[in-house]
């Protein structure tokens, strides 16, 4: 699994996430492997970082299906954008790299399987496997080490003057606690054009 976390916090947007790779009891480190869960998408706004939780397949299949994407059709700017754009996504990700819609059969709709953030000027945002997105005040997290980096959050944000330093406070303590991450971290930046605390 893994530990994602974004923050936005004066004037700054921050994304962090592990390195970790683990099958099952193995664990495959930073140091064997060159992993990242955080991937940059450029779109006509700018730059938006995508960080992931779930199964490892998912990183090149998203990294892949969104670089392919017309540029015009990648909008990731607010809540609707988000949902617009992973909503064109889905029928490729079926049609082109296979995925596997199914969960329950009570499902009420076909799932993308995957749980993603995005950072980028204009916020912080989350999706969920049904396509459901969440614009977010201050910060998240997904993933295995969610509960641990989130209390971490929540105890720094306040006193914290970057998103950086809440970002790191979060993942720091998804690292200590959580068995499935690990450092080395990947940090990201960027300056948020929204207003934020």
């Amino acid at each position: 699994m893994t530990t994602v976390v974004v923050v936005k916090k004066a004037g700054q947007i921050a994304i962090a996430a592990d390195t970790l790779v683990t099958f099952g009891d193995t664990r495959l480190a930073h140091r064997f492997e060159s992993n990242t869960k955080i991937f940059q998408v450029d779109t006509d706004a700018g730059p938006s970082y995508i960080g992931m939780a779930g199964t490892v397949a998912h990183f090149p299949v998203l990294r892949k299906a969104m670089g392919s994407m017309p540029r015009e059709l990648l909008k990731l700017g607010s809540k609707d954008e988000v949902f617009d754009t992973f909503t064109k996504l889905h029928p490729y990700l079926k049609d082109n790299f296979f995925l596997q819609t199914k969960e329950e059969d009570s499902d009420p709709y076909e799932s993308s399987q995957f749980s993603v953030v995005i950072a980028n000027a204009t916020g912080i945002y989350g999706l969920y496997s049904y396509r459901e997105v969440f614009e977010f005040k201050e910060f998240w997290g997904i993933g295995s080490g969610r509960s641990f980096a989130l209390g971490a959050m929540h105890a720094v944000y306040a006193k914290a003057k970057t998103a950086k330093e809440v970002a790191e406070a979060g993942i720091g303590a998804g690292c200590e606690f959580d068995r499935n991450s690990a450092t080395p971290c990947d940090i990201f930046t960027i300056k948020a054009t929204k207003e934020t605390k």
